[in-house]
């Protein structure tokens, strides 16, 4: 007969939270830094505030102690004016780490991402399928077990290999994509009571980290548009507000077509994280520069057509627009349409929660074949 012994819950002994103290208020910090958009003092005034009325810290571990060890950590610096804190490029790197385990993290639970190439070539990822060796495919791809099999079928009883006993693993087929992330950072993001600008941040700092860990060959170019339209650099990801400017998305495809056109990539893609309908747009001859035409109410046709003409220069060069929107307003669905129709590219129509999920499943998935 088998006895039990009951006691009581002992969190220490049992498997439970196996965080330190500052591993378990880095977290947080993490957190408030994207919301903050890279400002490391209004993230700790807020951590101050929460541990005042939660109880973050301990007698043992304040949150003096939390600062100071993230300054010997090399995660926070006494650089900005006055002295006030600022986070450093290994705390930028955190935080696409972050937001990449988070954006995959959703899409494990969630079933997706799990996506097949239909096309099998000279890869890099090994499939269970094998096939006759032939000429030019690489040996490390081969299959010993059935090799040696075929040999000593088809030779009887002294081992003999030849050309047609070598058998290879199928591989996935990559193609290098060259992609260009465009981000509205137009004041509409920020309104009707929504944070936009967050989810978006979040997925650019996620997706800068897949490709320059997962897939190096790739490129990734971000771009920002307003009411202009410019380059953002990989280390300013964190940091990326929305400001009090129209939605100039003609600009924003023309900078994106122009980093495209210097990249010797084969495949070429836009990916535009937008909630809101074209507004203006500048009338000199490089759509870059003069006069500036702006009209918020509605959707205005000549906005409007300018940027379809981007989107059919787009098609013309095989650059497909895929297109996420934030927002589920009529008349943008009917500007999407067109946008879509016109370069032939793809749509969704995202919530802020799955917003990550469809960015990542849609790279993912047409990074593995010619998106052209």
């Amino acid at each position: 007969m088998r006895f039990f012994s009951y006691t009581d819950w002992d969190e220490s002994r049992h498997g439970g939270d196996h965080q330190t103290p500052f591993e378990r208020l880095f977290d947080l910090f993490q957190q408030l830094l994207t919301l903050s958009a890279g400002n490391a003092q209004e993230a700790l005034d807020w951590m101050a505030q929460l541990d005042r009325r939660y109880g973050l810290t301990t007698d043992d571990y304040g949150l003096g102690d939390f600062i100071d060890e993230l300054k010997e950590r090399g995660y926070l610096q006494d650089d900005g004016p006055g002295g006030t804190p600022q986070i450093t490029s290994k705390t930028e790197r955190s935080l696409r780490q972050k937001a990449l385990e988070d954006v995959f993290g959703k899409l494990r639970k969630s079933g997706r991402g799990q996506h097949k190439t239909p096309h099998a070539g000279q890869g890099d990822e090994r499939q269970p399928e094998t096939r006759p060796w032939a000429f030019g495919d690489d040996i490390a791809h081969l299959d010993v077990t059935a090799t040696l099999s075929n040999a000593f079928r088809n030779s009887g009883e002294a081992l003999h290999l030849s050309e047609d006993d070598f058998e290879v693993y199928e591989t996935d087929h990559h193609a290098t994509t060259a992609t260009v992330l465009m981000i509205d950072l137009s004041h509409s993001m920020i309104l009707y009571g929504e944070d936009r600008i967050t989810p978006a941040r979040t997925t650019a700092l996620a997706l800068a980290e897949l490709i320059t860990t997962k897939y190096p060959k790739d490129t990734l170019d971000i771009v920002a548009f307003g009411t202009d339209a410019w380059e953002v650099p990989l280390k300013e990801l964190p940091y990326l507000q929305v400001g009090p400017f129209y939605t100039n998305t003609r600009a924003g495809l023309i900078r994106a077509r122009d980093l495209l056109r210097r990249r010797k990539n084969a495949n070429k893609q836009i990916l535009m994280l937008t909630d809101g309908k074209p507004s203006c747009h500048y009338e000199g001859p490089n759509g870059l520069s003069g006069r500036l035409y702006r009209n918020a109410f509605g959707l205005d046709r000549k906005v409007v057509n300018k940027v379809l003409d981007e989107a059919a220069a787009c098609r013309r060069e095989g650059i497909p627009i895929t297109t996420f929107m934030i927002a589920r307003d009529p008349l943008l669905q009917q500007f999407v349409h067109e946008l879509t129709e016109t370069n032939q590219g793809r749509a969704y129509y995202s919530s802020l929660d799955d917003l990550g999920d469809f960015v990542f499943e849609d790279f993912v998935r047409n990074r593995r074949k010619r998106v052209r």
